[in-house]
């Protein structure tokens, strides 16, 4: 499932989503997010089902929708074009997607970072250097893709050194049992199944570029501006999930099992992930100098695939704002990172 980047607009899901952020700076009661499944977007599930968004909903008189949605790509579709309020998904996602399209947006959540779940997996080669000239499958435009482009530069080589194949994720542990699959770079669990394969080995992972691929709940920013009480309700009860999500085993059981695994596996998943379950963790992350640069490869990498529009004449077309500052065009800001309510959070003001 896990963060394939797609283009998939037309002009009718522009204009949508153009007169919904007109309509949205409207303060209103009820709200809608949306999320699908992942290691790091299980609370929400626990959340739901559990009666804590209700609680931290009803604490500020409001109603929130909590929305499971099986196609990624589309929850973020369906989030750009105003359908929803709010909606799980990854910096670069949330910077192709409704950014790209118009739809200026805030991650008020900064969850956690994949640090391992994402990898490159050679072939009886056990070094990256030696993916040099192979064909390389992997789901195109996702952040596997990125995982590949920084892996590249970080030996001295360059996208022209190997060759992509797009492949859907369904197929990847089968593409790799086939003699002309050499290489591969995907994310788990499929890569704990991959490395099960005799000759299988990891040469570079997430864990080598930490704090690049972020998982967020990103909100539209009117929405936001205009009823911070939905800030407020979403991360009051999202803490109160890392809460019992760090301290009861049960808990974790329980997401696993609404993964579709077990809490064995569930955890296998956990290691290879920097949750952030201190507020004052993500908002030390969030204001970091780091958090610039990061957004700045993705930028580059995004406009180097041509996912910032047909009108992008640079990577630096969108702004992306953080509190360290901002990358790229400061009259369009369209990505920003917001670390006021998860202060909040850590501050006890909630």
């Amino acid at each position: 499932m896990k963060h394939p980047f797609v283009r998939l607009f037309f002009a009718s899901s522009v204009i949508v989503s153009l007169l919904f952020s007109s309509q949205a700076a409207l303060a209103k009661d009820n709200f809608k997010i949306c999320w699908s499944i992942y290691v790091g977007w299980m609370p929400w599930e626990y959340g739901d089902t559990s009666g804590i968004v209700d609680k931290w909903a009803d604490k500020y008189g409001i109603e929130i929708d909590v929305v499971q949605i099986n196609d990624y790509i589309e929850s973020i579709n369906q989030y750009t074009a105003g359908s929803f309020d709010a909606c799980t998904m990854t910096n670069m996602d949330a910077l192709t997607i409704p950014a790209a399209g118009g739809v200026d947006s805030t991650a008020l959540i900064v969850g956690d970072f994949s640090n391992g779940n994402d990898a490159v997996i050679l072939k009886d080669k056990k070094s990256l250097k030696e993916i040099k000239g192979q064909q390389v499958n992997l789901v195109e435009l996702s952040v596997s893709h990125y995982l590949l482009a920084r892996g590249l530069e970080s030996v001295g080589l360059a996208e022209k050194d190997v060759k992509v194949v797009n492949t859907s994720d369904a197929d990847m542990v089968a593409a790799y049992t086939t003699k002309d699959v050499t290489s591969v770079v995907t994310w788990n669990p499929l890569v704990s199944e991959i490395l099960t394969t005799p000759g299988a080995n990891k040469v570079y992972d997430s864990s080598n570029i930490p704090g690049e691929i972020i998982d967020t709940l990103v909100v539209n920013t009117e929405t936001l501006k205009a009823n911070p009480k939905l800030g407020k309700a979403l991360v009051g009860a999202w803490y109160e999930i890392m809460a019992k999500m760090e301290a009861d085993k049960a808990v974790r059981e329980h997401m696993g099992k609404a993964s579709g695994t077990d809490l064995a596996g569930y955890e296998m998943q956990l290691a290879s992930t920097k949750m952030f379950y201190s507020a004052a963790d993500a908002v030390a992350f969030v204001k970091s100098e780091q958090l610039v640069k990061t957004m700045q490869y993705v930028a580059e990498f995004s406009f180097d695939h041509g996912l910032l529009g047909e009108g992008a004449p640079d990577a630096g077309f969108i702004g992306i704002e953080t509190p360290a500052g901002v990358f790229g065009d400061k009259a369009n800001i369209k990505l920003r990172f917001d670390e006021t309510y998860m202060l909040m959070a850590a501050e006890g003001k909630l």
